[in-house]
């Protein structure tokens, strides 16, 4: 019979790893608590492909070609400081050599997830707890099916925790584990113009963002930033970091729910930092929500038994250098060609070699994550003064480049 595994979690990290896993030669299946295939992410709008993770995906999918009609390129990684009183913007560094892609997380998890077979995903089943047998050859999940409130039990050979940030399956081997507070919060929209391609917003835009449709543009403000990108069918990607102490969250998620009067004076906020063209995309952008922006320190080990973390479940970070969902694929690519390498009767080989990859690249880069978004937050550091676009030093803002991340273009030896 072929081992099983159950990934609890079906966003991009729980259906990468279903794919991987599948190829690897397991039977899996996805539990989620979500009730029907996700049309958009609660927690994320817009998100950046590097090279490598643009492979993995094409790799998983019938038709590769479906990833390129789906995304738009990234080819430049752009930094302009921004003159809040005088409203004009300047170019600090630029890398034409990014070759990054831009993708929706909802047409994202729609390319995966209708790649994989029916019925890997059950949709609408909230995990409640686990059990590992005494011989560490098995694990029993119990999860609610929540059309009915039955409760049902799964056994299988391997627990995947793609459970996300605030991972549940992770706090039971770490109960005293807290995220820590990055000490700012993210405005995000999407903005579609779909229909209105010859507004004035639009032209005005495109105008002060000339190379928008390539382009991932970083505005750094006083004490803030922004990102600015386009996505595919006539979208608009953009996100405003503000420094602020950590809000009160209300519900097991790190996405807060927003009132019209925190829109408007967000707005009037904007109109203070931003140039007009960049403020009245944000002004025109239905539903824009609130990120709170944690992240933790590296984790000392990723696998417990027959449980094993991936994705933000195993290394929380803040968005800075475009890696989140980058690192989920890789977690999955690597995660599956180790238990295809070393079989389900050398389980305990093949999840310390999954550790053994990606602990040291995760660690490192989640650091660098954390301390560019300070750099570009304008908050202090131990070796570097608070950061000021509009009077730093070349070597300053050469720091933030997305090129310098650890392992930027680095292909683990596994996957060669």
């Amino acid at each position: 019979m072929k081992p099983k595994a159950v990934v609890v979690g079906g966003s991009i990290a729980g259906v990468s790893c279903a794919h991987t896993l599948i190829l690897a030669g397991w039977d899996v299946v996805v539990l989620e608590k979500t009730c029907e295939p996700i049309k958009g992410s609660p927690t994320g709008a817009g998100l950046g492909l590097d090279p490598l993770a643009q492979r993995l995906i094409q790799s998983w999918l019938d038709d590769p070609e479906l990833l390129y009609s789906s995304t738009l390129p990234l080819t430049i990684d752009m930094n302009q400081a921004t003159d809040s009183e005088k409203k004009v913007s300047w170019t600090l560094t630029r890398d034409d050599n990014f070759n990054f892609r831009a993708a929706h997380w909802a047409d994202l998890h729609g390319l995966l997830y209708n790649a994989l077979p029916p019925n890997i995903l059950l949709w609408g089943h909230l995990f409640l707890s686990f059990c590992i047998s005494e011989d560490k050859t098995s694990v029993k999940i119990k999860a609610k099916v929540l059309e009915t409130d039955e409760e049902i039990e799964i056994v299988g050979n391997l627990l995947v925790a793609a459970d996300g940030s605030l991972s549940s399956i992770r706090q039971s081997f770490l109960p005293g584990l807290k995220l820590r507070y990055s000490g700012y919060c993210a405005w995000r929209g999407v903005f579609d113009f779909s229909g209105n391609e010859n507004s004035e917003t639009v032209v005005d835009v495109r105008s002060s963002y000339p190379e928008l449709g390539k382009c991932l543009y970083f505005d750094l403000g006083s004490e803030t930033h922004s990102v600015f990108y386009e996505l595919p069918n006539k979208r608009l990607n953009w996100i405003w970091y503000v420094n602020q102490p950590e809000p009160e969250l209300k519900r097991n998620s790190v996405t807060m729910k927003v009132s019209s009067e925190m829109i408007q004076k967000m707005h009037r906020e904007a109109e203070k930092v931003w140039i007009p063209e960049f403020v009245r995309v944000i002004q025109e952008t239905k539903d824009p929500f609130l990120n709170l922006i944690y992240d933790t320190d590296p984790l000392e080990q990723i696998f417990w038994d027959n449980v094993v973390l991936v994705g933000d479940a195993a290394h929380p970070t803040t968005p800075h250098s475009v890696r989140s969902t980058n690192m989920s694929v890789l977690d999955a690519a690597a995660l599956g060609k180790c238990l295809e390498k070393n079989g389900v009767e050398n389980l305990q080989a093949a999840l310390r070699e999954y550790q053994t990859t990606r602990l040291p690249v995760v660690s490192k880069q989640v650091l660098h994550a954390r301390r560019m978004g300070r750099i570009k937050q304008g908050l202090v550091l131990p070796d570097h003064e608070a950061f000021d676009p509009k009077n730093s030093r070349s070597e300053d803002y050469q720091e933030v480049q997305q090129k310098n991340m650890p392992f930027f273009d680095d292909v683990p030896l596994l996957l060669i």
